[in-house]
């Protein structure tokens, strides 16, 4: 199924050994689950096939998210989304269509061509919204700031000192300007205060969630590695799911996109930086993280992670430990070797997913990272 918000595109298609393969249907219907269950009985009484056959739908990962997969198993039909990164599609220039795409899906459906995404229980499912949502109003308060300080720059105002704090704040309120103009920043001000209260309100209710008993003692864990805080703890254990259908935690920093690519032929070998595959958001995540964790001393334990590191067991908090002097001395050592700081934080993001697969599947071994 190659789905849209406006339409359904459905293939139909039998693999034929040693002979090429059998569709029986390519068609376009609206988007309604109830569509693609009557499109399966017109088939099979049209096939004269019995309820015993296995029929199998699939479509690739996009803006329907599960709400399609859940209506269909609830339907008793089985269903799979398809990781668009994992997918083998035809290489070189091609003609792209709805029905071509249907077709590709149904191809990598008949044999095994594609890996599927992960689903997450419903109440996963609502913890990630209410932290993405959290995270969209973070960034609409960094363009708030932005737009702020693109005013000031273009009336000729330059703050001389750290911004957004306290002496910031009244600086601004005390610009002399005329009154259009003080009118139109105090509506930036008042913006930029919502969007501050709500943000502080949201992140109160992270803490009750993080709590939780489904997460509690995985975000007690995670919150002993440097980088790793409530927020960000919550979000890996949602999306993720079950961390031990990763087989190490190389394959776990490649899900995210953190490895990085390659593209050699013959004697030829040439390498990329990050793939940037699979989940952008956990991967912003950890690569936010990384860069606090450059920011330390090599060995320096603050006073906030003792205190989330109390409670765990002697052997989490040692790896912890080990792990945070690890990824540090990797941080300085590249950058004493001129690597660029934003290719010393992606290697250092890429070895925290590591850790992080490690704490959660309980494989605490040095080596392992």
């Amino acid at each position: 199924m190659d789905v849209h918000s406006s339409n359904y595109t459905l293939c139909a298609m039998e693999p034929v050994v040693g002979a090429e393969d059998r569709v029986f249907a390519n068609i376009q219907v609206p988007p309604d689950y109830k569509n693609v269950l009557q499109f399966i009985e017109n088939l099979k009484k049209k096939l004269g096939l019995t309820d015993t056959y296995s029929v199998e739908c699939g479509y690739e990962a996009g803006c329907l998210g599960y709400s399609l997969y859940h209506q269909l198993t609830n339907a008793g039909v089985k269903c799979v989304i398809l990781a668009p990164s994992t997918m083998l599609a035809p290489q070189g220039k091609r003609v792209k269509t709805d029905a071509r795409d249907a077709n590709m899906i149904a191809q990598c459906l008949c044999y095994g061509g594609y890996h599927a995404v992960h689903v997450p229980t419903d109440k996963d499912d609502s913890v990630k919204e209410y932290l993405r949502m959290r995270d969209d109003h973070k960034l609409a308060l960094k363009k708030i700031k932005q737009q702020i300080n693109a005013f000031c720059l273009r009336h000729g105002f330059f703050y001389d000192g750290n911004k957004w704090t306290i002496k910031h704040w009244n600086w601004l309120k005390t610009l002399e300007v005329d009154d259009l103009l003080r009118e139109t920043l105090d509506e930036y001000l008042a913006s930029y205060k919502e969007h501050s209260s709500k943000i502080e309100r949201f992140d109160k209710r992270i803490e009750e969630l993080a709590g939780d008993d489904d997460y509690k003692e995985s975000v007690k864990k995670l919150g002993c590695v440097v980088g790793i805080k409530t927020h960000t703890a919550p979000s890996l254990i949602v999306e993720t799911g079950d961390f031990s259908r990763f087989a190490k935690g190389n394959t776990y920093a490649a899900f995210l996109g953190l490895a990085p690519g390659e593209s050699s032929s013959g004697t030829k070998i040439q390498r990329s930086g990050i793939s940037k595959a699979g989940n952008s958001h956990l991967r912003t995540l950890l690569i936010e993280g990384a860069k606090g964790i450059c920011k330390g001393q090599i060995g320096h334990k603050s006073k906030e992670l003792r205190c989330r590191q109390d409670g765990n067991t002697a052997d989490v908090i040692a790896y912890a430990d080990r792990a945070n002097t690890r990824l540090r001395s990797k941080y300085y050592r590249m950058i004493r070797h001129g690597k660029k700081r934003n290719v010393a934080v992606a290697a250092v993001a890429r070895e925290l997913a590591c850790f992080v697969w490690a704490v959660m599947t309980g494989t605490i071994a040095f080596r392992e990272a």
